[in-house]
């Protein structure tokens, strides 16, 4: 086990020589034949432009080992190279965020190597970002990139949309590699990513772009001969797997656990922030994102600097409440919400064990580790919160604490707010809001969790659920019974079997610690009472007792039910499209609308465990082929792509859609040894 020492870095403070120092560390570190400007890759013409390097302190030191560093944001590192290294996929579009062209990158004979840290790439700083992080609720004082590697800041091509740079007013996209080596954060960790978490971090962060939804992105994928072992069972039985490296781009990287580096020792935990009562750092950190990154903040509230702190603190808020919103209306579930894991942008950041649902249910977890469900699917919008209020914490005297509360009062009504109002384009309510349209989607919901449906199939097909007047395809007539039939139909084909959810209601607690605590119903009522009231406990009675209404029904009597449960549903449904149409002279031109916005809001295809995991096994075969088409497949999540939507390889798994969330979980286990950022 590595020690953690607290030793005296060497801090290389903005303004202080900065520009010459850096200079020395590029010109030291160029690798030898690199050619002429003329001649010279893609890849090495990049305009690196480390504007936070300059900014912010720069600890130094080149002591090896773990170590805490105070009073500095970021610290010296250097790449440790791979074995052989080779691309396993790049993504064109997020290359083209730094003026790359993929099929240049791939025809590089140094592209793997530049973009696995096995060589450095000119202009470029390698450096780890220093931060902490409340994990599982609890203060775990210093963290920081433990496998990731800050390679610097590329300039945005000048011919950049204007869209794209809407969000990154720096026109600057911070390029990092995930799995580059050791740094003084990697604790006990080795700094490395295996292929199978590579694999799910490059094509998630890609996959959410494409749904629209405000991420990291994934530039490429190298992997290599070098291997580390991992326990990915916990059962003492590691196995070898290979070294992989992730381009991973932002416009920065910059997370609530960046300001936690500076909180007091935790009455709970007796942890401390390394940079605790250095507030000037603190200020000097705060000043360098509201002015890089939200500059309209900063001119609007330049003389009143509690103001402009408030409207950051907003914006902030803001952006995670649409984000948390978005996740929900997917059925996305992120399995590691810890303050570190939250970006100042409202980023998705940080791609671990996460999942999106199959079949619908709010208490769905996706991290096996989080045995007592604090980041199920259900708790997503108050944990988001409840990292706000950290942050909140963190900034410390730069935010008076009853100004937060303002802001963090409306956290909520802004989440449901944005989370109706994609809901409503879910279900195609374009024309009017109705107070009855809340309720409409909670009695959805419920129905699904009851049916065992589909998440996704189930809202991509209610596009073909029509207004009242309007044919429905595949009907005969526009009779209200037919069209009734014909959508119970549907929406029954997307729901379980019995064998399915009598798999997922199987209780989840040891038959003896169940045995007990129904035990104590009977001797001790009081007693009961007291600890059924936890969460935990409570959902797994309610589990015991749909379970045993499960065994004791037939398929034909499960069938009826859900095709009932679906018809009230679809009765509510209708006579609120019935309103929506009101007025209308054409519906036709109202039906063609709604159908496409249901359309481009409900996607066809995401990013199921199972689609991952067939990429994963052919990847770890030597066939990437699968990641390729999975990729590709993924940047057009609403459209029907004949050919592409089934896997185009079935490992050991040979699973073809939904299978039982708890065993798909079990792939995806956290892998031991390493350590996110």
């Amino acid at each position: 086990m590595l020690s953690i020492r607290i030793s005296r870095p060497q801090i290389l403070m903005p303004g202080l020589c900065g520009l010459s120092s850096t200079r020395l560390y590029a010109s030291a570190h160029m690798t030898d034949n690199m050619g002429s400007a003329a001649s010279s890759s893609g890849l090495e013409r990049l305009h690196f432009d480390n504007v936070v390097l300059r900014r912010l302190p720069l600890d130094t030191s080149q002591e090896p080992g773990s170590r805490t560093v105070r009073g500095a944001c970021f610290s010296r590192v250097q790449t440790q190279p791979l074995l052989k290294p080779r691309f396993v996929a790049v993504s064109a579009p997020a290359l083209s965020l730094l003026g790359l062209d993929a099929e240049e990158v791939l025809q590089d004979k140094l592209g793997a190597e530049y973009l696995s840290g096995s060589r450095l790439l000119p202009g470029s700083e390698p450096a780890a970002h220093c931060y902490c992080g409340h994990q599982f609720g609890h203060f775990a004082g210093q963290l920081g990139d433990g496998a990731a590697c800050y390679l610097g800041e590329v300039r945005a091509p000048l011919n950049q949309s204007p869209e794209l740079l809407r969000d990154n007013p720096a026109g600057r996209w911070e390029i990092q590699l995930k799995g580059a080596g050791l740094t003084p954060y990697s604790r006990q960790a080795d700094g490395r990513k295996v292929l199978r978490s590579s694999v799910r971090e490059f094509l998630c962060s890609e996959a959410m772009f494409w749904l629209g939804i405000p991420t990291t992105r994934a530039g490429s994928l190298v992997t290599s001969e070098s291997r580390v072992l991992r326990d990915i069972y916990y059962s003492g039985q590691p196995r070898s797997e290979r070294c992989s490296v992730v381009l991973r781009i932002a416009p920065t990287f910059i997370r609530f656990g960046s300001f936690e580096i500076f909180r007091p020792q935790d009455e709970l935990t007796g942890r401390k922030g390394p940079s605790v009562n250095l507030s000037d750092l603190r200020a000097q950190l705060l000043d360098y994102v509201i002015d890089t990154f939200y500059p309209n903040i900063q001119q609007d509230h330049a003389e009143d600097r509690i103001k402009r702190n408030t409207a950051f603190f907003r914006e902030v808020s803001e952006r995670t409440a649409r984000l948390v919103a978005q996740w929900q209306c997917v059925g996305f579930c992120h399995g590691v919400l810890n303050t570190d894991n939250m970006s100042v942008l409202g980023l998705t950041l940080d791609y671990g064990p996460f999942g999106f649902m199959n079949r619908f249910d709010p208490d769905f977890v996706c991290n096996a580790s989080d045995t007592g469900g604090r980041y199920s699917y259900r708790a997503q919008p108050s944990v988001c919160r409840w990292n706000l209020v950290r942050l909140a914490e963190a900034l410390g005297p730069e935010l008076p604490p009853h100004l937060a509360e303002a802001v963090l009062n409306d956290f909520l009504p802004l989440y449901n707010a944005h989370y109706l109002g994609i809901m409503r384009r879910k279900l195609g309510l374009l024309r009017r809001e109705s107070p009855e349209d809340e309720e409409l989607v909670t009695l959805m919901l419920q129905t699904m969790h009851n049916t065992g449906a589909d998440f996704t199939n189930t809202f991509r097909c209610l596009s073909q659920v029509p207004c009242p007047g309007v044919l429905a395809k595949g009907c005969d007539s526009g009779e209200p019974s037919d069209l009734g039939d014909h959508a119970v139909e549907m929406l029954l084909s997307h729901c379980a079997s019995l064998e399915e959810l009598r798999a997922a209601q199987r209780p989840t607690m040891d038959p003896r610690e169940l045995a007990m605590i129904m035990t104590l119903a009977q001797s001790n009522p009081s007693l009961f009472q007291f600890l059924s009231d936890r969460k935990s406990v409570s959902q797994e009675l309610q589990r015991l007792e749909r379970f045993k209404e499960l065994l004791e029904m037939s398929e034909e009597q499960l069938r009826e039910r859900q095709r009932e449960a679906w018809k009230c549903w679809l009765y509510k449904y209708r006579m609120r499209l019935a309103l929506e149409c009101k007025g209308e002279s054409d519906l036709a031109e109202l039906e063609a609308e709604r159908v496409r916005v249901m359309n481009r809001t409900n996607p066809l295809i995401v990013l199921r465990n199972y689609i991952a995991q067939n990429a994963i096994e052919a990847a770890e075969i030597g066939d990437y082929s699968e990641v390729q088409r999975v990729l590709k497949v993924m940047e057009q999540p609403f459209l029907v792509q004949p050919g592409l939507e089934a896997p185009g390889w079935l490992g050991r798994t040979g699973v073809a859609e939904g299978g039982d969330e708890r065993l798909e979980r079990d792939v995806v286990e956290e892998e031991g040894g390493e350590v996110e950022g």
